[in-house]
């Protein structure tokens, strides 16, 4: 058996120059799938490196707003942020970078640092809806409701369609009192008039403020197909201003029966309503003196609001030297009240004053029995009984 097999010299050239063929193929194949790619890579890096931080702080702003304790979201909401503020570095990722970091600051409370976010994305595109939404919801927050109510003014002439937005923009001009305007603006969504339950109920509040008579229509309206213990005391109230008592009455007396139990404050209030309400509707009759009497003794206690029923001239002279009556009481039953409060609290000093004078008052019992000559104290040991005592005192004393 043969273990070598002869190779001729030819055979070896051939061999060798095969092989360095096979060794520039591979180096061109390595320069086209790698080398090339990679110098390409460079010259749009700034673009790309842009949208990979954008991806990474949106990526980071998902986690934060799944994160259910406080400690995770804000580290991820941190993370977000850093990536976010390189990404808004390019104009490419500019605003939307400015528009997140913006969420971010709103979804922390940092409200003034939204606004200005969403406001210097509006420097630069005053028509983007998006960050005009932002900017407005963002100056509620601050409280500063006129800078709102302009930038809803400026997103209802881009989107005039928007009921959602006409909402909002009607209820920040409800909240700086200007009814006719929040009327005039919900005026133009009757479809959100008829389906949605919030914008009518702040249409009847809108009218309400007004004093129009229209208000009750939508109240009832509203009533309907909703249960709310306090829209219906404002349904009564709206009834009251227009002297249809009966019904004023029946939606107090409902209100009340919805009223929760907890609600104990407001259960007295209706109760003062309704009293108000009988002594001018049935001012002949003690049926308001009476029902009024019993919301004091259950603890209605608002002497301010009793006291400006004297002056209502639809109110009996007999009922109004009731009412009178019925204020001294009311005032009489505060001062005890506050005697009585002084004189717990002034109590309640002299215990605590009293503790701390007994605590730094206790006396070691050895000590006590040498004041009173009733034990010797050893001579040698009296340097050593001193200090101790002294020790004992100062620790009595700090205790």
């Amino acid at each position: 058996m043969k273990m070598f097999r002869f190779v001729s010299r030819r055979s070896l050239e051939r061999s060798v120059v095969s092989a360095a063929f096979f060794r520039s193929v591979l180096c061109v194949v390595f320069c086209v799938l790698v080398i090339f790619p990679a110098l390409s890579g460079c010259v749009t890096q700034g673009v790309m490196s842009a949208e990979e931080y954008f991806s990474l702080g949106m990526a980071f702003f998902d986690l934060g707003q799944a994160a259910k304790d406080a400690s995770t979201r804000t580290k991820h909401f941190t993370e977000a942020e850093k990536w976010l503020n390189r990404a808004r570095q390019i104009d490419k990722t500019k605003n939307a970078s400015e528009y997140n970091l913006g969420r971010i600051a709103f979804e922390t409370g940092r409200f003034e640092e939204a606004a200005e976010r969403f406001e210097s994305i509006l420097k630069r595109d005053s028509a983007n809806t998006l960050a005009l939404k932002a900017a407005a919801y963002s100056r509620i927050k601050t409280g500063e409701i006129e800078k709102a109510e302009a930038w809803y003014q400026q997103l209802l002439e881009l989107i005039p369609e928007s009921a959602d937005d006409g909402y909002n923009y009607a209820l920040v001009l409800y909240t700086v009192e200007k009814y006719a305007e929040a009327e005039r603006v919900l005026d133009g969504y009757k479809f959100a008039l008829l389906n949605n339950n919030d914008t009518l109920l702040l249409y009847a509040r809108a009218q309400k403020a007004q004093g129009k008579v229209e208000a009750a229509d939508s109240y009832a309206q509203w009533l309907v197909s909703n249960k709310n213990s306090k829209v219906r005391i404002e349904y009564a109230q709206i009834l009251e201003s227009q002297e249809f008592y009966a019904r004023a009455l029946e939606e107090y007396r409902a209100a009340l029966t919805e009223l929760e139990t907890d609600k104990a404050a407001d259960k007295l209030t209706t109760r003062f309503d309704i009293a108000r309400l009988l002594l001018i509707a049935d001012s002949e009759t003690d049926g308001g003196i009476k029902e009024l009497s019993e919301a004091v003794d259950a603890g209605f206690s608002d002497i301010e609001a009793v006291e400006k029923l004297l002056e209502d001239k639809r109110i009996s002279s007999e009922n109004l030297q009731s009412l009178r009556t019925l204020i001294n009481d009311m005032q009489r039953k505060k001062e005890e009240k506050e005697k009585a409060e002084e004189a717990a609290k002034a109590a309640a000093e002299a215990d605590a004053a009293a503790g701390i004078d007994g605590a730094a008052g206790t006396a070691d019992p050895a000590t006590a029995s040498e004041a009173d000559g009733n034990t010797a104290a050893p001579v040698d040991g009296g340097a050593s009984g001193s200090e101790e005592n002294i020790q004992g005192g100062a620790n009595s004393s700090g205790e």
